[in-house]
């Protein structure tokens, strides 16, 4: 009798010498979970900025950044999805665990970590900010007779609500925050472009560039540019996400994880092409860095919008602190050999949510962080480490379509890296010297 051959397992987490319990991610997720926190991760904050950088780059160069800052992001997006399993039988969960494969154990999470660190730590500190000023903007449009509380006190509101949210224990656990949050984005980011719509355009509006010096505007556009590519974050947490969806060989994860990412950013092109054409459109130069600051009628409606996005920002907030969070409680069962539990997690977590606390409301400078933080982290990690990984990894024939459109994108996301990091940086100092500190 001749024996049947053994079925193939179902693909395992990528053995990893820090693994610091035998549990591993719960997969049990649907592709639509994949859909609301990838949109989560991706609107935020940043869609409010979309019309301030376009007053620096103008009506073609802006809209041109925005469409191929899409067109890049949706591919290296793709590119991700399918790594997550490129080893038959591996499951690669987390963004370092991809690149220690990639560029070995020695050299690859000192290449993927420190970028992957910045844009998770990075967005958290920036929807401090978003939150307490959003908070801000909503009692000041509610309630006309309160006396006003500075913004620093609104930040430090904001954020006394994640020492309680932080203690959920995974990303399953914050699935119901993800939703709201995603419907959240969608709700306020249309509540955005159609008030600018109704509202019409403001007197005398002028869609020149913005009047600065010239070295002050050659900064100021390299921020904008940071500003654009901060919109395209999801990246930093795809595989975490994907981690939490099951696969086996006759359904592999990259099926319905890719199904929820088209529909992620179909919901991302409705969500920042709108808000960033139709708020330029509106205000022209003048627009101020968050568009909803700028409109003050209907009343009840721009206070709900800045309602939502504060509702928006505390589940963005979570999808990107889990896996700071994962990160930093494993190294320390492993290397200080804190016993795991919710002693441990009730430390780790609420020191970073003041470490993240004490930034934002430090530094306020809200479209300057975001040019920083859009260049220093979000650019390699969305624009162009995964098009590294992916020549390293599937090795595309030399000159084939797959290497000239990574090579592409390996070169536009090093200038962009390069140039909004420097342009964010000299901004945010240039401009803590008219910042009241603690306002």
């Amino acid at each position: 009798m001749v024996s049947s051959a053994p079925a193939p397992s179902e693909p395992k987490e990528v053995p990893a010498d820090d693994t610091w319990t035998e549990k591993g991610p719960s997969r049990e997720a649907k592709w639509w979970y994949s859909t609301f926190h990838t949109v989560t991760a991706m609107v935020g904050a940043g869609v409010l900025s979309l019309p301030y950088a376009m007053a620096y780059l103008g009506w073609g160069p802006g809209t041109l950044a925005l469409a191929i800052s899409w067109i890049i992001t949706l591919n290296t997006m793709w590119q991700m999805i399918q790594l997550h399993e490129c080893v038959p039988g591996v499951r690669f969960d987390r963004y370092y665990d991809l690149g220690r494969h990639a560029f070995g154990p020695k050299y690859g999470a000192w290449i993927v970590l420190p970028q992957q660190l910045i844009v998770q730590v990075g967005c958290d500190i920036v929807y401090m900010v978003t939150g307490g000023k959003c908070l801000k903007k909503f009692m000041e449009i509610a309630c006309t007779n309160c006396h006003p509380i500075r913004q620093s006190y609104w930040i430090c509101i904001f954020g006394g609500l994640h020492f309680f949210l932080s203690q959920l224990p995974d990303f399953n656990s914050v699935s119901g925050v993800s939703l709201a949050a995603a419907v959240m984005s969608l709700s306020y980011s249309t509540i955005a472009w159609v008030a600018c719509l109704s509202r019409g355009r403001v007197e005398n509006v002028n869609y020149g560039y913005k009047k600065t010096s010239g070295a002050d505007y050659m900064f100021r556009v390299f921020n904008a540019l940071g500003q654009i590519t901060f919109a395209y974050a999801g990246h930093a947490v795809v595989l975490e996400i994907q981690a939490t969806i099951p696969s086996t060989p006759e359904k592999p994860s990259k099926v319905p994880m890719w199904k929820g990412a088209v529909w992620a950013y179909f919901i991302n092109g409705i969500c920042y092409f709108p808000v960033a054409l139709v708020g330029y459109w509106a205000f022209g130069q003048e627009v101020a860095d968050n568009v909803l600051v700028a409109l003050q009628r209907p009343s009840w409606l721009i206070a709900a919008a800045n309602l939502m996005v504060v509702i928006h920002v505390i589940g963005s907030y979570q999808v990107y602190a889990m896996p700071v969070f994962d990160l930093v409680e494993r190294t320390m069962v492993k290397r200080l050999n804190f016993p795991p539990g919710a002693t441990l997690r009730l430390i780790v977590r609420s020191a970073y949510v003041a470490f993240t606390l004490f930034i934002g409301v430090t530094f306020p400078f809200f479209g300057d962080l975001l040019g920083f933080f859009g260049g220093f982290g979000f650019a390699p990690t969305s624009y162009f480490l995964p098009s590294i990984i992916w020549l390293k990894l599937m090795k595309p024939k030399r000159f084939s379509l797959s290497w000239i459109v990574n090579w592409a994108c390996i070169f536009i996301g090093v200038f962009i890296m390069v140039a909004s990091t420097i342009g964010g940086l000299r901004n945010i100092v240039a401009d803590s010297s008219t910042y009241e500190f603690y306002s």
